[in-house]
């Protein structure tokens, strides 16, 4: 089966379905164009979309073929988990996980990064709450900063104008 778009997700899925085969995919495996796989049921799955950027979720509904649902799980993965206590600490761990150019995921109040153990290491000594866990990576955070000017603000970038704070502050 080709699949080309997502039919919709199974938390707002209203329509009678028979049962549901999953689809298995790892987190770095979501923004994928392009793959094949099978489903636990056997089913074997081509996709293809190519339109837009787009991002597998969980839940993501590909197929529905004779009552049948193929549903997109995302698979637990061996991840750091990070309890911040305040928004100083917060930005010391993003910062320490960014200069290591590892994806950044929010769990409610955690954040969570594929396991790494140089940086689970690092965040103990400077006495984070840390911990080693197997749970899905599902909210990925959006973490590029672009340091360009640009017209839609005014001709500078929030880096740009961050920089300019601290250095009048000197």
């Amino acid at each position: 089966m080709i699949v080309q778009e997502v039919l919709g997700n199974m938390a707002t899925y209203t329509n009678r379905y028979i049962g549901i085969d999953w689809l298995p995919i790892e987190w770095y495996e979501t923004g994928k164009r392009i793959f094949r796989k099978n489903t636990l049921g056997g089913l074997e799955v081509a996709a293809k979309f190519l339109a837009a950027p787009h991002a597998l979720k969980d839940g993501d509904i590909l197929l529905a073929t004779n009552g049948i649902l193929v549903v997109v799980q995302i698979v637990p993965c061996n991840c750091l988990t990070i309890a911040p206590q305040n928004n100083h600490q917060l930005a010391n761990i993003c910062y320490e996980i960014g200069n290591k150019h590892l994806p950044l995921f929010m769990d409610e109040h955690l954040l969570l990064t594929p396991y790494d153990a140089p940086l689970h290491r690092l965040l103990q000594a400077q006495g984070y709450l840390t911990s080693q866990e197997n749970r899905q990576l599902l909210h990925p955070l959006k973490t590029t900063v672009a340091p360009h000017n640009s017209v839609a603000t005014g001709g500078s970038s929030l880096f740009t104008k961050i920089m300019n704070l601290t250095n009048a502050q000197d």
